[in-house]
């Protein structure tokens, strides 16, 4: 279904993006805290064939899934040690691709794991350090069929000011003739495409006035960037790819995610009993109802909206980075040169750089295709830097797309050891995906 909520251009999208399409907002009180035990959780993925239906009134066609065994949505505590296992159940190997997970070396596929086999399995535990939305699906090693995202959320130590707490997991599909689902990675000129929210064709959330919601948007669009635009309410941005943001108010309460960005979102539901409002996504072609906003006829939660929240809690990210004793490196996105496929990908390859722990890295990225490219950094996330590299924006990030010829420069500082990796892929659903990788000694 089509929605001609908003317009937005493909270059208006990624521009928007260049600036996070975002306002500054006024800043309100902080939220309670209560105590919190870590403790040590497991979980068992399973990786499997399955058919599922990817529009309305369309027949279910295969994919390949990712799903918990147990049941209920993935939600940890900050602090929380992790043990994951990891079952194969497809017909080509397949390894976990995170994003979001700061410092995890243990699971950062192909230079600490290695391909799961099929009919294989693998363990390992991991180390919830920071509170975020994360995310990790298939998609790394082969795009033989279309692969779903799994979203992963690791919940605050303290409290947080809200009433509901809501995923909102987007993903894209290009449908044949047929209605088949086709892989990513290929040409697919007949196909249209098609959007689910949490693995089904559309979302209704029922709320009542005065309820603080929390969003949590997850873009596990295969190679999309794309805006999402909650309509007549103020959205505001606390969290950018898993870490607490400086609280902007979205500029016309438009969202804008390149493929894995995830953006936690608050908000106010102020509007009258018994009406609804759309959540419509743009893919930079056109717009489409993703989710509605339905208010019930029951009277307010309470006589008025909450006090605007200060920040979520602070994950301990440095509050400065030394950028005048910084590495710097030029790094060239867009072409094929130095990068490698991920089926032909060598830990042993040079590294793109090597820096000493603790040491801060300023990356200049310059894209030298005709296509906007996906930026996306294991390991680490980074400030985004001002053009004249005098400071940074207000917020972290993990993935980055960034406009044809266009070069942004990015910072972080250098606190995990290990071989971790880069991808890089063009927004276009027949785009490889690239890889190199970078040490921290």
């Amino acid at each position: 279904m089509t929605y001609p909520g908003f317009a937005i251009t493909r270059r208006g999208l990624l521009a928007r993006l260049g600036g996070a399409g975002l306002s500054c907002a006024g800043l309100g009180i902080g939220s309670p805290a209560y105590a919190a035990t870590p403790a040590r959780q497991a979980v068992t993925l399973l990786a499997k064939p399955a058919l599922a239906a990817l529009r309305p009134g369309a027949p279910e066609t295969r994919i390949s899934s990712l799903q918990p065994i147990e049941s209920g949505p993935m939600r940890f505590q900050r602090g929380d040690e992790l043990a994951v296992r990891f079952e194969n159940k497809l017909a080509q190997p397949a390894i976990l691709n995170w994003h979001g997970i700061e410092g995890a070396l243990a699971a950062e596929p192909l230079t600490a794991r290695r391909p799961v086999a099929p009919g294989g399995q693998d363990e390992f535990a991991i180390a919830l350090r920071h509170a975020g939305t994360l995310m990790l699906d298939l998609r790394l090693l082969t795009d033989d069929a279309p692969m779903p995202a799994q979203a992963l959320i690791v919940q605050e130590s303290e409290a947080v000011a809200v009433d509901r707490d809501e995923v909102v997991l987007i993903e894209d599909w290009r449908l044949g003739p047929d209605g088949r689902a086709l892989p990513p990675g290929t040409e697919t000129a007949d196909a249209e495409p098609s959007y689910t929210v949490n693995g089904q064709p559309g979302l209704d959330l029922g709320v009542r006035t005065n309820v603080r919601l929390r969003l949590r948007f997850i873009n596990g669009c295969q190679r999309n960037v794309i805006a999402v635009k909650i309509a007549e309410h103020e959205v505001r941005v606390m969290a950018l790819d898993g870490q607490p943001s400086e609280p902007f108010l979205a500029r016309d309460g438009t969202l804008v995610l390149a493929p894995g960005t995830r953006i936690d979102a608050f908000v106010d539901a102020t509007k009258a009993a018994g009406t609804s409002f759309p959540i419509s996504l743009h893919d930079g072609k056109r717009a489409y109802l993703i989710v509605r906003l339905l208010y019930s006829g029951d009277s307010p939660l309470r006589e008025a909206p909450l006090p605007i929240l200060a920040s979520l809690p602070d994950n301990g990210l440095p509050a400065r980075i030394d950028l005048k004793s910084a590495l710097r490196v030029d790094l060239a996105l867009g072409i094929a040169q130095d990068w490698s496929l991920p089926n032909g990908f060598v830990p042993s390859a040079a590294p793109a750089f090597q820096v000493k722990r603790g040491r801060a890295v300023v990356l200049a990225l310059t894209n030298r295709a005709a296509n906007p490219v996906v930026f996306h950094l294991h390991g680490h996330h980074f400030r985004l830097l001002d053009r004249l590299d005098d400071g940074w924006k207000p917020f972290w990030l993990d993935t980055l797309a960034i406009d044809a010829g266009q070069t942004q420069r990015i910072a972080f500082v250098a606190e995990f050891a290990g071989l971790w990796l880069i991808e890089a892929m063009a927004a276009n659903w027949s785009a490889p995906r690239l890889l190199r990788n970078y040490a921290v000694l």
